[in-house]
């Protein structure tokens, strides 16, 4: 029969040897196996580093790019009422746009034309540049992916889609805030008005919209990529003197996010290194 146990191999909350004992052995043993036989130990881990590291070549295609989806829970309330009212009030992009149908913010380049000097926009050189903006977005991809009402492209503008031609309007001949059936609220800014009629003002909005509810809701993505990248040199072509642009896509939010996480990415990388740094030196002491 076994004897008594020696005291010292006791546990108890002023003796531990009976963890640490166990403990060392094992890795006493370790420490043999690795000293004896160490090349296993090299290539297994950098081997299988390798292996599960390959993966990364797939990340570009499982990345995810939506705001919406990391920063808001998954299956909120808020998508549920989305999803009903997408059911019952199902857009049409292709045949039947309406922008205030739209269950979310839809697929769009929105470009606001301010016109310089304290003028009017709805001026004569200001309008005219107005339209030569219009024609310059309106290239013959986008004719092909915007959406339609009509059989047309739905207009950026209400002015622009006027009986007339879409010419300048004359003074006091456009309603304000609404017109001919059409809210001009958000159509134009900076409004001084005379009996419920334009005078001047010194902003207007256009909203280019695109498809999105089918298969060409990628090319609407990548239609929008390149406006993003062209715009500025296409404004510094035309040289808009007389009017200031500034434009925004329902792509712009996604990328500042993502510009912003690539500069703050070497800041973590420094961040680490200096606490591992940190670490180490402590530890040497």
């Amino acid at each position: 029969m076994a004897g008594p146990r020696d005291p010292a191999e006791r546990c108890s909350c002023c003796n531990t040897n009976c963890v640490e004992r166990p403990l060392r052995w094992l890795f006493q043993g370790l420490a043999s196996g690795v000293a004896a036989c160490p090349w296993p130990f090299l290539l297994v881990p950098l081997l299988l580093s390798g292996g599960l590291g390959a993966g990364f070549v797939f990340l570009p295609q499982r990345q995810s790019n939506d705001i919406e989806g990391q920063f808001t829970p998954t299956g909120g309330p808020a998508k549920a009422e989305r999803d009903f009212v997408r059911r019952h009030f199902p857009p049409n992009d292709s045949e039947r746009f309406s922008a205030p149908r739209l269950p979310t913010e839809g697929a769009y380049a929105a470009l606001i034309a301010v016109a310089t000097d304290g003028t009017s926009v709805l001026s004569s050189p200001a309008w005219e540049q107005v339209q030569l903006l219009d024609q310059t977005v309106r290239d013959s991809k986008y004719e092909q992916l915007c959406a339609r009402s009509n059989g047309s492209c739905a207009s950026p503008n209400p002015l622009l889609s006027r009986p007339d031609g879409a010419g300048l309007p004359a003074p006091g001949s456009v309603g304000f805030p609404v017109h001919g059936g059409v809210f001009l609220g958000t159509a134009l800014g900076g409004v001084e008005t005379d009996n419920g009629t334009v005078l001047s003002a010194r902003a207007l909005k256009l909203m280019y919209y695109l498809r999105e509810d089918g298969p060409e809701a990628e090319e609407s993505r990548q239609w929008l990529r390149s406006f993003l990248r062209n715009i500025s040199s296409k404004l510094e072509e035309l040289r808009l003197d007389s009017i200031q642009v500034t434009y925004f896509t329902s792509l712009s939010r996604q990328q500042e996010f993502e510009g912003n996480t690539k500069s703050v990415i070497p800041l973590f990388s420094v961040t680490y290194f200096l606490t591992i740094t940190f670490a180490i030196v402590s530890c040497l002491r």
